[in-house]
């Protein structure tokens, strides 16, 4: 199968396109010309630049005799919470592949969406239609309309597509680094604090496995939840710090008081345009359980379930021998 990946130099894509060359697909990448990632370099793929914002610098990659698309490429920047940016680069740019996929007939659109579009049930008498709006984020209220999106197009444009919504990824090619900056500074000896919250946590090959398993089996128009173990991050930071062979944070910040050092730095951010180093919309997540249950992608996808501390263990030690830490 011939499969075209956006966002390919990604922490997943990275992971997810030497799965794809394994199991013998050809794979092409879509790539932002911006990109300055050398995770894919010397790998037997054929690579495409441009900006799914701009239809024209998609053509050649989406008419290049493909069966396949695996749409990762999105923006997660969460500083200003507010960014129209986001927003296009999510949503506009999602309907933009999508438009390619159908208009040439791919036999299977697999859309990669974020697992905090639905970690939780919406509270009894909440005003937000789902759970991740609480937090009034751009990245994960267009990360939620795109989703919808996709799904709507299964519907009312018969898009072949199934979505995949990640946790928080752990693994090698971080190169960034991304969700491997806790721990980067663990190793660095840092993070000495921890908050009283928590979050799903999975090996980010398993989900690449989900994804490439998704190119033949699953349920058209149904979104999985791609995660693992659900760990406070005081036990998260614990499986770090014994792999690494350093002293776990032992403060707890109060709730109250992470939020209002989070509530100071958007304040100041927004006077001095410069990104702080905690926002009061992170502050917040990070005081929650976003706690998810994987079941359907492990028993309708296959899943793997690899131990968090193998996770840890490979990101850790290719920082190392990356020169990251």
């Amino acid at each position: 199968m011939h499969v075209l990946v956006t966002g390919a130099d990604g922490l997943l894509g990275s992971n997810l396109v030497r799965l794809l060359l394994e199991r013998k697909h050809k794979v092409s990448v879509f790539l932002h010309p911006s990109s300055r990632s050398n995770t894919l370099n010397d790998l037997p793929i054929q690579k495409f630049t441009g900006d799914i914002l701009k239809p024209d610098s998609m053509e050649a990659a989406f008419t290049n005799n493909v069966d396949a698309v695996i749409h990762a490429a999105a923006s997660t920047a969460i500083w200003p919470a507010r960014s129209t940016k986001v927003c296009e680069v999510n949503i506009q740019g999602t309907k933009n592949v999508i438009d390619f996929a159908l208009k040439n007939n791919i036999s299977r659109f697999v859309y990669i969406g974020s697992g905090s579009s639905v970690n939780a049930n919406v509270e009894p008498g909440s005003n937000y239609s789902y759970p991740g709006e609480k937090f009034k984020l751009d990245y994960i209220d267009s990360k939620y309309h795109a989703l919808n999106y996709v799904l709507d197009s299964v519907k009312n444009k018969n898009l072949p597509a199934i979505a995949i919504l990640p946790t928080y990824m752990i693994g090698p090619f971080d190169s960034l680094p991304s969700s491997g900056k806790m721990i980067v500074a663990i190793a660095k000896g840092k993070l000495k604090i921890y908050t009283g919250g928590g979050r799903n946590f999975v090996h980010v090959r398993d989900v690449a496995t989900a994804i490439a398993n998704a190119l033949e089996i699953g349920t058209i128009g149904k979104y999985y939840i791609a995660g693992n173990e659900n760990l406070s991050y005081k036990d998260f930071f614990g499986k770090v710090a014994a792999i690494v062979n350093r002293q776990a944070p032992k403060l707890k910040i109060p709730g109250w008081v992470v939020k209002s050092i989070g509530y100071a730095g958007t304040t100041i951010g927004s006077i001095t345009k410069k990104e702080p180093l905690i926002t009061y919309p992170m502050a917040r997540i990070s005081c929650e359980n976003q706690f998810v249950d994987s079941s359907d992608a492990v028993n309708e996808l296959k899943m793997p379930q690899t131990p968090i501390e193998e996770a840890i263990s490979e990101c850790y030690h290719w920082f190392q021998e990356n020169k990251y830490c």
